[in-house]
């Protein structure tokens, strides 16, 4: 059995867990938690109703945060044109280098682009790049010819939400040091994405539960039927 921090411990008795809280509640309550010694990521997770296994009702795509991730973002693109890249804003650039150093086991970047003519040779590193959550997809934005759109994107605060096999997902959505209304806001268009991502013909509850934690502290279950109603 995993023991537990002294923070964590007084966080989490602090919280009702079989209560569902409104949003700005949720956000207070997160807020007030013990702080760690460093600015922690918050998250907003989703326990959804669909099943995975079914291709028709995979939960995927990319959203906007309107006040950004509060994370500095690297990124790495698989283009002939590396300099056109780097100009853009990329951190890397490159193809058969790059290819080569990630095959090397390099994986100092945080999302990775490629322009559709590279993909046939990027492929050859999906089995390295797929299982982290990198490998670029068309349906992600991470696979076009506009690479500086893709660049600022991401590093504007973009983040992409993806359903996994035991139909959970999480998303971050912002710093423990940002402003509880920053916070909200960043949260409300995360849910309002997912609940138009439902897949079309699904029957039953889309989300059948959501809550809002930090790195190092417990969930608090936030209440999302107003924006499923809306």
């Amino acid at each position: 059995m995993a023991i537990q921090s002294k923070r964590y411990t007084q966080a989490f008795e602090s919280v009702d867990t079989l209560k569902v809280y409104d949003l700005d509640e949720a956000i207070t309550i997160l807020q007030g938690f013990p702080a760690a010694k460093f600015d922690e990521t918050v998250e907003l997770a989703f326990k959804l109703g669909v099943d995975p296994r079914q291709s028709d009702q995979m939960v995927r795509g990319t959203v906007s945060l309107p006040n950004g991730s509060g994370k500095k973002v690297v990124v790495a693109v698989f283009t002939n044109d590396e300099q056109t890249a780097l100009d853009a804003g990329a951190d890397f650039a490159g193809l058969k280098e790059l290819i080569a150093k990630v095959q090397g086991g390099w994986m100092d970047f945080d999302v990775a682009v490629s322009t559709p003519a590279a993909m046939k040779e990027v492929r050859s590193i999906a089995r390295v790049l797929g299982p982290r959550g990198l490998m670029p997809n068309p349906k992600s934005g991470t696979v076009t010819d506009d690479v500086a759109k893709a660049i600022n994107e991401v590093k504007a605060g973009r983040v992409e939400y993806k359903l996994d096999k035991t139909s959970n997902m999480a998303v971050p959505v912002g710093k423990r040091s940002f402003d509880a209304d920053k916070i909200k806001e960043n949260i409300e268009t995360v849910i309002k994405a997912v609940v138009k991502a439902r897949p079309t013909g699904f029957r039953g509850k889309f989300i059948l539960s959501a809550s809002v934690c930090s790195t190092m502290s417990p969930g608090v279950s936030v209440d999302t039927a107003k924006y499923i109603e809306s």
